[in-house]
Parts: C-alpha cells; structure tokens; sequence
C-alpha cells in the first residue's frame, strides 16, 4: 500500500494452499490476519465564541463560552485549552443528555446587580454546577469560591458605561466539555468548550488558545484568539455627496483593532427616529432610501458592542440640492409626487394668460 487512505483501514487476510488439479480446487494449508489501523491527523482547528453576536447585560455578570473545533483525525485528538500560555485547569462538565440537539451548561454564577454605585456583596451560591457546595477549608480559586460574603467599595473612578458596574475579587473558575462524534470518512470531529464568568476587567486583551495533541502529529496543532473589546469603528458614506432622492448606505468598515467575540451594531438617529420611523437598526450598514432635504444635517450614531465593552462613533449627513428636482417638489419621506402637480399648476397658468390676451 504505498499511499495509506483511511478507507485503507479494517482487516486483511493473507491464504497459503495448492491447488489440485484432479479436484480442480483450491486447498487452503494455512492462513493469517492482521487488523490495518490507520491514523491521519486533525485536517483544521477554530476556535469561535458560542452563540454570539448575541445580546448581552452590561451591568450583570454572564456566562461565555469557547468552542474548539478539530476535524479530520483519527483517532480522535486530545483537546485542551490555554490562557496566556498556561494550560487551563478546568472542572469537567457533565456529557450532553443522549438525543439532545443543543446543549448549553446551565447559569454558574448569580449575583444582584450593582445599579446604585454603592457597596455590595460579592459572595456567590454555595452550590454551583455539580450541586455540591464548593466553599472548604482551602476553596479554589474562581468566583464560586469565594470566602463568605465580602464587600467592596467601588470608587467612582473606576465605574464605566462600557464595562459592568460589579468586580471580581478572584479569578473565574472554568468548565470545561470534550466530546467527538464520528464523521462518514471514517475520521472524528472533537468538539471542547471552555466556560467561565466573563469578567472585562481581565479578560480583555486575555490570549486564549487551543491546542491538540495527537499520535500523528509531531507536535501540538493550535489555533488561538485574543478577547478584545471594539474600538473606534471606521464607518463610510456612500455616496459621500448625498442629494435630495439619492439612497445614502452607511456601512461599518473595520475598527482600530482586531475585534473579538464578533460584536453587535446598533444605529439611531441623535435626537430623532430613523427615516423609517424606527427608534433603532441592528446590522453593519444602515440604508435610508430616497433622502429628503430635511435630513439635511441629521447625525447618526453607531454603538458597536460586546461582552467585553462597546463604542460609539457618529456621522453627520449633508444633503444637497438635487437638480435634477425642481424646489419643493419632494414630500417629508422624499417622494417626487409634487413634479405633475407642478405641471398642472404651469399649464393653467399659460392658459389663463392666452385668454387674457
């Protein structure tokens, strides 16, 4: 076999015997086999955010998770994670229940929110995740393992609209699930999930990787990403001279940095709803049809958010006069219904002055 596939692997057998011509058949003297286990390694790893672009709190603590992605090995690889380079020690979590289509680890943390900037509790359940209190003599590390109710004062300096009003005293504690299920090649696609209490105050900035070790692999395969908040996104007007009935597109075309989980884009008009009546628009471009002249100097704002922070940026529209449409012949929405009765007006005008004449 000078290219081993994995189609290659299952049993073989090998037959050593004569063949009688008298009887014209095969007599089998003795025979052997031997199984052909064929290894291929992992083909890709990702590394993503679950369930995101989704709507978050910014004033409560919440749940975030990894999802690690490897296909094309066989066997099925071994998968963990690392922060900043440092493999992870995680609590493993509970298989999926047997049919389940989609399962999400049920809420680690609780806590009351902090909406008063005044001092609070920052003790956690005494039970979390496998029902079984968490809190000994020498607790681990992580928020559900805190040590009886503590309480802090926020100073004001460090409170922010873009980040949650409540802190950590200790690092999260991480959960983590392994499973792979069976692809029809014959390879397996693993799947790991890294789960803690997203905490923006650290974990900003925070290089998590994934890594697989694996019998054909001469050293781990990884693929890693950086959780960042957004920064300054760059937005583009097209066209950058919008005139009365032109469609105006405003698109999100990057940030400042690289952006991490993907982030959710809200627009709305300052001080007004949209040309649609709405009071806000989710999506990276904005399109109001048909501008009328009264949007003339409207400015819009566009927050870009996720759970690690959010941004805003604004931009001003300036409409021109179109010539192409006589003076007040648009309606509020922009329509050019006034152009026939403009003509009408003009026609009986000329008539009554031919027969004045």
């Amino acid at each position: 076999l000078p290219e081993v596939r994995i189609s290659d692997n299952g049993p073989y057998e090998c037959h050593v015997g004569i063949y009688d011509r008298a009887t014209r058949e095969k007599v089998v003297l003795a025979s052997g086999n031997i199984f052909l286990n064929v290894m291929a390694p992992p083909t890709s790893i990702s590394v993503l955010a679950a369930d995101t672009p989704a709507p978050f709190s910014r004033y409560q603590a919440q749940n975030f998770t990894l999802v690690c992605v490897v296909s094309g090995g066989k066997p099925a690889p071994l998968v963990y994670f690392k922060r900043d380079g440092e493999p992870i020690e995680a609590t493993p979590l509970p298989e999926p229940p047997a049919g389940a289509g989609s399962w999400a680890p049920r809420n680690l943390l609780h806590r009351d929110l902090d909406d008063t900037k005044v001092p609070k509790s920052l003790a956690a359940e005494g039970e979390v995740g496998g029902g079984r209190p968490l809190a000994t003599a020498d607790p681990p590390r992580g928020l559900a393992a805190e040590r009886g109710p503590v309480t802090e004062t926020i100073p004001e300096t460090v409170v922010s609209r873009e980040f949650p009003r409540w802190v950590h005293m200790a690092e999260p504690i991480y959960y983590f699930r392994h499973t792979h299920a069976p692809v029809s090649d014959g390879t397996v696609e693993a799947r790991a999930t890294l789960t803690w209490t997203l905490n923006p105050q650290i974990d900003n900035e925070a290089l998590f990787s994934c890594e697989v070790k694996h019998p054909a692999l001469s050293m781990p395969m990884q693929s890693e990403v950086t959780l960042v908040a957004p920064k300054g996104p760059k937005i583009t007007m097209t066209p950058t001279r919008a005139r009365v009935g032109d469609t105006v597109r405003i698109l999100v075309q990057g940030f400042q940095n690289e952006v991490f989980p993907e982030p959710l884009f809200t627009w709305t008009r300052v001080g007004s709803r949209l040309l649609d009546g709405s009071a806000e628009h989710d999506g990276k471009e904005l399109v109001l049809e048909r501008v009328p002249a009264e949007l003339n100097g409207s400015m819009y704002r566009c927050t870009a958010q996720n759970p690690l922070g959010s941004t805003d940026t604004h931009t001003r529209l300036i409409v021109f006069e179109n010539p192409n449409i006589p003076r007040g012949t648009e309606d509020s929405n922009g329509s050019l219904t006034g152009h026939c009765g403009f003509r009408l007006v003009l026609a009986l005008t000329l008539t009554v002055i031919l027969e004045l004449t």
